[in-house]
C-alpha cells in the first residue's frame, strides 16, 4: 500500500459515543413534549402559545448542539 503523504490533513473519527447518543435522545424527547404541548386545545393558552416554543427552541438551539459537539472523556 501507498504511504500517506505528510502534509494531508488527518481524518478524525466523528462517531457518536454513549453520552452523544443519550444527549440525542433527550433533545428528541424534548421536541415530542414540546410539539405535545404545542397541540394543546386552548389556541391562544400559555402551554400552546408560550411555554411550547420556548421548550421547541432550547431543544433546536441548545441540546440537539450539544449532543452533536460534546466530546467523550476518553480521547
Amino acid at each position: 500500500m501507498a504511504k500517506p503523504a505528510k502534509n494531508q490533513p488527518q481524518v478524525q473519527n466523528f462517531t457518536f459515543g454513549k453520552r452523544n447518543l443519550y444527549l440525542l435522545a433527550l433533545g428528541v424527547i424534548t421536541i415530542i413534549i414540546g410539539f405535545v404541548l404545542m397541540a394543546q386545545p386552548p389556541v391562544n393558552g400559555f402551554l400552546s402559545r408560550t411555554l411550547a416554543p420556548v421548550i421547541l427552541v432550547i431543544a433546536y438551539l441548545v441540546i440537539i448542539p450539544i449532543s452533536i459537539l460534546a466530546k467523550n472523556k476518553e480521547e
